[in-house]
């Protein structure tokens, strides 16, 4: 279990640097700064992740099909982990020059659909290390590690590559002339997952042969895709209760991402946080989440994911009101940490929720589908966001397209039949209703 949390401690972790503090910034704040033509270079930015969330949505139900099989999740995983990791070390070549741009937008996007697409066999994992009655609290350790992995990469990049001013900067002394700063530190990224992957790689059980080998899972793409629409047909036909909750979260999911990406935003233009206040805040805040994804995956296993969901919900949509009335830079904290408290047992208890509503031997498809649901409908809370800013006339407003996103997510998620987390339940079998 301790092997699977740190997997997640250093995905996360790189997932930081690479993807919103450090690299992109670097991207589009120095590579791209002299960009000739219209469009800027965080326009660019916005492409390129888009394509990687096309792929990801695209090869995730397949990737699905594929690790149903048990034997190949850790080989699956092996090879995505490593060209992540590579992928992320090769970042150390881009300069800061303009024609470097597009290199780096590859080696982001491609990056950023290694990892998406790493969580699938990562995910099914999960029911190889843990039982049904300790589930909750193994995905809450996950949650937690990756939470507290990203605190401690993001202070020693800070630290060591980032902090003071002048021509070099950090305790290492790196200049920061074509980046070589910035460069240094996506070096220490890689290693940094590479190392936190090796004893999930090497150490996870090995698969034992049982009776449902035979039916192995297709290995090209178009018969898993056929596969995988007879697995879709065939769950909606037996229990549709599946589909809504993949719809409900993915709604809900959106909604936290939402939270997180537009939190930093709102405390410098709304609140008055001074953009050194927002790192230490993202610090602070990527703490309390780990503490309540711990929490709350002790609760799960307990009152059941389904309430764990409801009841964080409803408490981030009251905390995100309260903040839309408040103002000054205590207000932000105060909330802001209270919003990310119940962050992380959301996101939890979503994957143990999916885990328990799948079948045995369906975990791959299950988490395939899971993961590109979440990408179908990642332009909702950006969307509202920004829609309402426009509506009202200022970025207080923003806030309130977040919340609206996280309550269509509440309700669909309260028509959501769930197991019990003590039920070994398969998609197939009639599951309590949690109220």
């Amino acid at each position: 279990m301790l092997a699977w949390a740190l997997w997640d401690c250093g995905n996360t972790g790189m997932n930081a640097i690479v993807a919103t503090f450090v690299f992109a910034v670097y991207l589009t704040g120095a590579v791209g700064s002299d960009l000739p033509g219209d469009t800027s270079a965080t326009s660019w930015l916005g492409r390129a992740m888009t394509v990687a969330g096309l792929v990801v949505a695209v090869l995730a139900p397949v990737t699905g099909v594929w690790v149903q099989a048990p034997r190949r999740r850790r080989a699956v995983l092996t090879l995505l982990t490593g060209t992540a990791v590579l992928l992320t070390a090769s970042m150390s070549l881009i300069r800061d020059d303009h024609r470097y741009l597009w290199a780096g937008l590859v080696l982001l996007a491609c990056t950023a659909a290694c990892g998406d697409l790493a969580s699938v066999p990562y995910n099914t994992m999960l029911r190889q290390l843990a039982g049904p009655q300790s589930s909750g609290r193994v995905s809450g350790l996950g949650w937690a590690a990756g939470y507290l992995g990203s605190v401690v990469l993001l202070l020693l990049v800070y630290v060591g590559f980032v902090a003071g001013d002048g021509d070099t900067r950090g305790l290492l002394g790196l200049p920061v002339a074509d980046g070589q700063n910035v460069r240094a530190a996506m070096l220490l990224a890689a290693a940094w997952f590479l190392l936190f992957a090796l004893p999930l790689l090497l150490t996870v059980p090995p698969h034992v042969p049982g009776p449902d080998d035979d039916d192995v899972p297709p290995t090209g793409v178009f018969s898993a895709y056929r596969k995988l629409w007879s697995e879709v047909v065939g769950e909606w036909r037996r229990d549709r209760n599946i589909i809504y909750y993949l719809l409900a979260s993915a709604v809900f999911r959106d909604g936290l991402a939402g939270v997180f990406a537009f939190g930093a935003v709102l405390g410098v233009s709304v609140y008055g946080i001074s953009e050194a206040d927002v790192l230490l805040f993202g610090v602070s805040a990527c703490v309390v989440a780990a503490v309540g994804a711990v929490i709350g995956g002790l609760l799960d296993d307990r009152v059941g994911s389904k309430r764990v969901i409801v009841v964080s919900l409803t408490a981030m949509i009251t905390v995100g009101l309260t903040l839309l009335s408040l103002s000054g830079a205590t207000a932000f904290w105060v909330c802001g940490l209270l919003l990310c408290l119940f962050i992380g047992p959301t996101q939890s208890s979503a994957r143990t929720l999916m885990l328990r509503m799948s079948a045995a031997g369906k975990e791959g498809v299950a988490f395939g589908l899971y993961t590109t649901t979440g990408r179908a409908v990642a332009f909702l809370a950006p969307w509202l966001f920004f829609m309402f800013i426009d509506l009202f006339g200022t970025d207080r407003a923003g806030m309130g397209g977040l919340c609206v996103v996280l309550a269509v997510g509440l309700l669909a998620m309260l028509a959501v039949r769930a197991p019990h987390p003590w039920s070994p339940v398969s998609a197939g079998a009639d599951a309590e209703r949690q109220p």
